[in-house]
């Protein structure tokens, strides 16, 4: 079982940047495909950016082209790099395996809050 602890978030003025990082801990990390999720009170939480094993990645169309999604298997590690940010990506943040969240059997952690507001 993987345990995993999200951390990076902040308040930060719209164009600004954020890096997330989610630090895996427990079972093998890398052969797991991760990704990003937020959350915002009242809605359901949504995919934001997906990771493979091998490093292929696709990206929620809100956020194509201003967030990347990348993996650091030796630090068992996954990171959300934010630029350009907007208000409307204020939110929780959380990373889980995908696969789990597919199957519907993921627990999740406490997130980390991202505040875009000037």
């Amino acid at each position: 079982q993987v345990q995993l602890v999200e951390s990076g978030g902040g308040l930060v003025q719209p164009g600004g940047s954020l890096r997330l990082s989610c630090a895996a801990s427990g079972s093998i990390f890398s052969i797991y495909p991760m990704a990003w999720y937020r959350q915002v009170p009242g809605k359901q939480r949504e995919l934001v950016a997906f990771i493979t094993s091998g490093g292929t990645t696709t990206y929620a169309d809100l956020v194509k082209g201003r967030f990347t999604i990348s993996r650091d298997s030796a630090k068992n590690t996954v990171y959300l790099q934010m630029n350009s940010l907007k208000p409307e990506d204020t939110a929780v943040y959380y990373c889980n395996r995908a696969d789990l969240v597919t199957k519907g059997s993921a627990s999740w952690g406490q997130g980390t809050q991202v505040t875009v507001s000037s």
